[in-house]
């Protein structure tokens, strides 16, 4: 089976060491022929802001971790790194290590630029899990990536959260969802890869007309079209949206 796996779609995914949400999430979204190998990205710096910059720079290292397993891609599942860094600093890696590797390497964050894209968004609505700090980077990185930032919904975490960026649940998510305004955007991103989003997305794939996508759901979408050789379009993604391919699979897994 190991063989199999690796012949049809063997992915190598990086973690954030406390995050909980991306292998189940990306296993629901992968299709049947696509399996994952996960590490964790790891760093012990006091702070958030420096933990996330040390999983960016230390991706080669983080990437190492898989050896010689033949993966034929290698996702980055984490956004707030992106966001700090800026996009330059991200882009420069990834062709750095496409380079070194030879084969996709994709993050969560330029997924999602990738399906805001496709679309044709110009200007885009955003719903955060994270504190001030964290949502004003993301601001200027979509800014710098020539986006509009039209309307920002921000989530509350529950009561005795382990972490302060992870620990919103699916309804907080479509709570936030449901209160960002209409404001004349072309899509919608659930920010964070922590962040359970799939239910929020099954049940509002538009809001007010927009289609709404998170990290994990882009950063999926992105990954098979990568391993299919296909460029990103809006026909793949609006299908995905609407949950096509992963919707019973889904549906199984919570039953």
């Amino acid at each position: 089976m190991s063989v199999e796996y690796a012949r049809k779609g063997l992915v190598g995914v990086l973690t954030p060491q406390a995050n909980t949400t991306v292998e189940p999430e990306f296993a629901i979204l992968s299709p049947p022929g696509v399996a994952m190998l996960n590490a964790r990205l790891t760093s012990t710096k006091p702070t958030i802001i420096a933990r996330l910059l040390d999983y960016l720079r230390d991706l080669p290292g983080a990437a190492a971790q898989f050896a010689n397993a033949p993966v034929k891609a290698l996702v980055f599942a984490c956004t707030g790194a992106s966001y700090f860094a800026g996009p330059a600093e991200e882009d420069a890696l990834v062709a750095s290590m496409e380079n070194r590797l030879g084969i996709p390497v994709i993050t969560a964050a330029r997924a999602v630029r990738d399906a805001f894209q496709a679309v044709g968004a110009e200007a885009i609505g955003l719903v955060s899990p994270y504190p001030d700090d964290l949502t004003e980077a993301a601001v200027t990185y979509w800014t710098a990536r020539g986006f509009r930032v039209a309307a920002i919904s921000r989530g509350a975490m529950e009561g005795g959260a382990f972490h302060p960026i992870y620990a919103m649940s699916a309804a907080g998510a479509a709570a936030a969802l449901a209160t960002l305004p209409p404001a004349g955007y072309g899509a919608v991103a659930l920010l964070g890869t922590g962040m359970p989003t799939l239910k929020p997305i099954l049940d509002t794939p538009l809001h007010h007309g927009a289609p709404v996508t998170s990290c994990m759901h882009a950063l999926a979408w992105r990954t098979i079209r990568a391993l299919e050789g296909a460029a990103p379009d809006a026909d793949s993604f609006l299908r995905f949206v609407r949950g096509e391919g992963w919707r019973d699979r889904y549906a199984a897994r919570m039953s």
